[in-house]
């Protein structure tokens, strides 16, 4: 997974983290946890802010 995929990060994210209200998630928290991720192989620099909304976003989708 890159960046850019942020559906398929933030099922990831659900799965790993299901007790985790994605609201309450700190951008340094989900960059890193990101990052963690197993399927995850991009260049931790090359993300932002829009990136990491569009994932937080996604993941609140998903908790739904």
């Amino acid at each position: 997974m890159k960046w850019t995929d942020s559906g398929p990060i933030a099922e990831a994210l659900f799965d790993k983290f299901p007790e985790i209200d994605p609201l309450t998630v700190r951008f340094t928290d989900l960059h890193r946890w990101v990052c963690e991720l197993d399927e995850f192989d991009d260049e931790p620099g090359r993300s932002g802010e829009k990136i990491l909304e569009a994932i937080q976003l996604a993941w609140i989708d998903e908790a739904r």
